[in-house]
């Protein structure tokens, strides 16, 4: 008996040590968390037929925890969507449509609530969605070919009125194929390639005031981006570098920028923006309209509020009473 509980215990020991695969639970399934591995500066790369829009590219825009923000780029459109791996379940809490910007929407109040796996991860799960859609696991290891390789994949199947959609997820990979089919119309997307060590690249254009002083002129530079990289600072920086006029200031500093549910795009600039700009009313005027001209570009709109440290815009010049915006003039002027 003593003997017995000696050799027991030696073998929880060396599977404390060795891992799950010393005790016999390597056959066990993996959790959710393994078919959605956060992997930053990973662009995915999905080639698709039987669509124009079935090739797409996934970059992670930003991460944090349990939480990765997913850019979703099809060449038409760009969807950012916020997926969470929590308590046996991997699920869309966020989505933002036509996101060509870039903003961290990890901790947005959720607007979705979709489950894309779940566990147990055997055969037969089911669990229904709130559209309507019923989705199960179809299989626990069915085997895939992509033009990345084969792999032993979960099959998530997703039915509807509008036809049927097999997802495949692969160990430590993620999303490998997708196959929608409806009648004898088919849409195919498979994982073509992962690239390591990617970045998003992105042209923006910047705006600033001529060298005469009469309008406002305009240049494209190009903006890297990697996983969880601060937008503010690299567009901060990259307006110094692609301005010939110092429409920034080697001090000034973005204190916050994003687009409010208002449809206007706000900027909060340090003191030194103004402390720095040493000009007069027109060529200020110019400063301020290039400062509209850019983050309203970035962001689509044409309403920028600009605030200075969280107060109101005032110089000798110009001042901003609350609640009032520049309005972007992209043609250049005033």
């Amino acid at each position: 008996m003593h003997k017995n509980r000696g050799l027991i215990c030696l073998a929880l020991l060396l599977a404390l040590i060795l891992g799950p695969g010393a005790s016999g639970l390597a056959d066990q399934p993996a959790g959710v968390a393994a078919y959605f591995p956060i992997r930053p500066n990973a662009r995915y790369v999905y080639e698709g037929t039987g669509n124009e829009y079935a090739s797409y590219d996934v970059f992670v825009d930003y991460a944090q925890d349990t939480k990765m923000q997913q850019r979703v780029d099809n060449g038409g459109t760009v969807l950012a969507r916020v997926v969470e791996v929590k308590e046996g379940a991997a699920k869309i809490v966020y989505t933002r449509e036509e996101a060509y910007y870039r903003e961290n929407f990890l901790n947005k109040e959720p607007n979705a609530d979709e489950i894309l796996l779940m566990e147990p991860l055997v055969e037969g799960t089911r669990w229904a969605l709130a559209d309507g859609r019923e989705r199960r696991i179809a299989s626990v290891s069915a085997p895939v070919s992509t033009p990345s390789g084969d792999y032993t994949a979960v099959e998530v199947v997703t039915a509807s009125e509008n036809g049927t959609t097999a997802d495949y997820y692969a160990m430590g990979v993620g999303l490998v194929k997708s196959v929608f089919r409806y009648g004898d119309f088919e849409v195919i997307s498979a994982l073509a390639a992962v690239e390591e060590d990617a970045e998003l690249v992105r042209t923006i254009r910047f705006f600033y005031p001529d060298a005469n002083g009469e309008t406002v002129k305009s240049a494209e530079a190009p903006v890297r981006f990697r996983t969880n990289d601060i937008t503010r600072t690299a567009l901060e920086r990259a307006y110094r570098a692609a301005s010939p006029f110092p429409v920034f200031s080697e001090n000034t500093r973005i204190n916050s920028l994003y687009l409010n549910r208002d449809g206007m795009a706000y900027i909060d600039l340090n003191r030194a923006f103004l402390d720095d700009m040493n000009a007069g009313s027109g060529i200020e005027a110019l400063i301020l309209q290039s400062v509209a001209n850019t983050f309203g570009h970035y962001y689509g709109v044409e309403r920028v509020l600009l605030t200075i440290d969280d107060e109101l815009y005032e110089s000798g010049h110009i001042a901003l009473r609350k609640g009032e915006y520049l309005k972007v003039r992209p043609e250049g002027g005033l």
